[in-house]
């Protein structure tokens, strides 16, 4: 095993990675922390948040910094203000939404690390247009992920009928 070094980060030192309507800052990296866990930022306009999905192998902890959530996970939905966390489970399908009025900033933690493959990936797809439905789910399965397309009107009115990662109808 290599040994870990200390290593301090400042969130405005961390460039910032967007996508759909999100932007995250991967403040330690799996390759930070020997892949044990990876710890990051994200902030999400009102009304955005990530469709339905599921981290087959990761658990990933989230504390509301500020504003305001609605979170889905494992089928209960619930309000999650200012102060909270909330645990998402590997392999439990989980969404969440800023329903705040301004932006909302969540602190999260997935164990183990390299999430942020999946969303540097997911930026660069976006970066090109519209979502291809077709390459997010083949770099959400690289990536041990399951997602699902958001409802019609979600994400700027990008989404269309649920439909797993796979192509099936959800």
């Amino acid at each position: 095993m290599t040994k870990l070094e200390r290593k301090v980060v400042s969130r405005d030192g961390v460039e910032a990675v967007c996508w759909l309507g999100e932007e995250g800052r991967f403040l330690l990296r799996k390759e930070d922390t020997g892949g044990l866990y990876s710890f990051y930022q994200i902030t999400t306009q009102p009304g955005s948040g990530p469709p339905l999905h599921i981290h087959e192998t990761a658990d990933e902890a989230f504390f509301v910094n500020s504003g305001t959530y609605e979170f889905e996970v494992g089928g209960v939905t619930e309000v999650i203000p200012t102060g909270t966390v909330i645990f998402g489970p590997r392999g439990v399908p989980h969404r969440f939404r800023n329903i705040g009025e301004g932006p909302g900033q969540l602190l999260v933690i997935a164990t183990p690390g390299g999430v942020e493959n999946f969303f540097i990936g997911l930026s660069k797809l976006v970066s090109q247009g519209p979502p291809d439905w077709d390459k997010m789910a083949e770099l959400a399965r690289a990536n041990e992920m399951q997602g699902f397309r958001p409802p019609p009107g979600a994400h700027g009115g990008l989404g269309g009928p649920p439909v797993a990662a796979g192509g099936a109808r959800a």
